[in-house]
């Protein structure tokens, strides 16, 4: 097909890496106050690459922390209205002796763009940014009404993201959110992320005695509270890893047929998968490994401490002993019923002589999911078919991205992820890397994607 935004794209592939290049050298970690010159000097790009590629409204939406960055285009009348999401914040670097080049200086090195951020999520944002740009440039328009949303808060939580979406609600208006967080699944097969998992959190604490005790006078005959944690604890799984809490799942709506189907048909190899990372396979065996990552709720401690931890040794029983815990949920649960129902099992299987308090340490997000029949999903196979060849995989994500869930919550639209970042590119670790290959790929498959969602009209998207 000889597409002129497409052409256009490609001959400024290296103008692009360049962009791109400066972005990640700007230390834009939301997670560390001492970073904040980075965000503000990150928030400064953005709105000047706005303003430069033609955007109108160019303009911080503050909700009370980190602001977003936006700008629109609306020169598309009774075509469909898409935000744009990206996020210009980054994860903290440590530990930073183990970076093989700096993570605030860019670095190639075999085919990979090396550096904080370049994976999650700053190549793909950038991919999306310059295909609005070619548009404009070339064509004088887009094919369809954008409304950029560039959030400075996602690896912190977006604890700030309800604020802004309900300060700017009339403002964020649209038909449906383009991703680029959350990339592909597979460098060998097309996929397509269809949905995510929601989380939510909790923390509890034991107490036994009202201070710490001497293990010579008082062990054997108290309680220790270390030891009624760990109970406690290892009451939440059995011993095949199944969670046994009564009516955790109750509300899961069950696998269909496709997405069994989509999960086998999934390139994934559970041997090299648990051997990467030195570890083995429990989980419950109805479920394969594959299905338990994407389709199936979880529940993890988090950490677990109390008692003496320095150095050396202290003979004492612990008087208190704390916990966190993480939930992973699917399509059809309520994040604050599942987090009840695994309250309701630590109360039951607290003994007598054992006080056990909460404390909440997160809102809960619901899991997302997108229809096969949606028109960002129809888009996406057509264009992803065209350029592969293939047919896509329809895939899950087993974390969560609060926007998915949120933007449907509060402006009742649906998202879908379409990064070009890959799994093993290794995001918040030491020596995160972007693949150079797929700055193309991502050029050539973006603008095909907005010219098929104009395809449709602003109605088949709240079908």
């Amino acid at each position: 097909m000889n597409d002129r935004v497409i052409a256009h794209l490609l001959s400024r592939h290296d103008d692009i890496l360049d962009w791109l290049t400066h972005f990640l050298t700007i230390p834009s970690v939301s997670a560390d106050p001492a970073y904040a010159a980075g965000m503000q000097q990150a928030r400064e790009l953005l709105v000047g690459r706005l303003g430069d590629i033609g955007l109108n409204e160019v303009q911080l939406l503050d909700g009370g922390g980190q602001a977003a960055v936006y700008g629109e285009w609306m020169g598309a009348p009774g075509k469909p209205t898409i935000i744009i999401y990206g996020h210009y914040d980054v994860q903290p670097a440590d530990p930073l002796d183990q970076w093989i080049s700096p993570p605030f200086e860019p670095t190639i090195r075999d085919g990979c763009l090396y550096a904080r951020g370049s994976s999650d999520v700053k190549g793909s944002t950038t991919i999306a940014l310059e295909t609005v740009a070619a548009f404009l440039a070339v064509e004088g328009g887009c094919p369809i009404n954008i409304k950029v949303f560039l959030e400075g808060e996602e690896e912190t939580g977006s604890p700030s993201l309800r604020a802004i979406v309900n300060k700017y609600c009339s403002l964020l208006q649209a038909d449906a959110v383009l991703s680029a967080d959350g990339g592909r699944a597979s460098r060998v097969v097309p996929t397509i992320n269809t949905g995510a998992r929601g989380n939510n959190k909790l923390g509890f604490s034991v107490r036994t005695a009202a201070l710490d005790l001497h293990s010579g006078r008082y062990g054997g005959a108290v309680r220790n509270a270390l030891h009624e944690m760990a109970t406690l604890v290892a009451s939440l799984h059995d011993s095949q890893g199944r969670v046994a809490v009564k009516d955790f799942d109750i509300d899961a709506t069950p696998l269909t047929e496709r997405q069994i189907a989509d999960t086998a048909a999934f390139p994934f190899d559970a041997a090299a998968f648990f051997s990467d990372v030195g570890a083995h396979s429990h989980g419950d065996p109805a479920y394969n490994t594959r299905e338990q990552l994407t389709l199936r709720p979880a529940l993890d401690i988090n950490g677990m401490w109390g008692g003496y931890t320095g150095p050396g040794s202290k003979t004492v029983v612990a008087s208190e002993a704390h916990a966190k815990l993480s939930v992973r949920i699917v399509p059809g649960q309520d994040p604050a019923r599942v987090i009840e129902a695994v309250r309701a099992h630590l109360k039951a299987h607290c003994p007598a002589g054992v006080t056990l308090s909460f404390q909440n340490i997160g809102g809960g997000s619901p899991a997302s999911t997108l229809a096969a029949d949606h028109p960002l999903v129809l888009g996406a196979e057509q264009v992803l078919h065209a350029e592969t060849g293939q047919r896509p995989i329809h895939v899950r994500l087993g974390a969560t991205v609060p926007i998915t869930a949120i933007f449907k919550e509060m402006l009742g639209i649906d998202t879908l992820m379409f990064g070009f970042n890959l799994p093993d590119e290794p995001v918040h670790a030491p020596n995160e890397f972007f693949r150079i290959e797929s700055i193309a790929k991502g050029l050539r498959a973006w603008p095909l994607l907005l010219r098929e969602l104009a395809k449709y009209e602003p109605a088949d998207f709240h079908r």
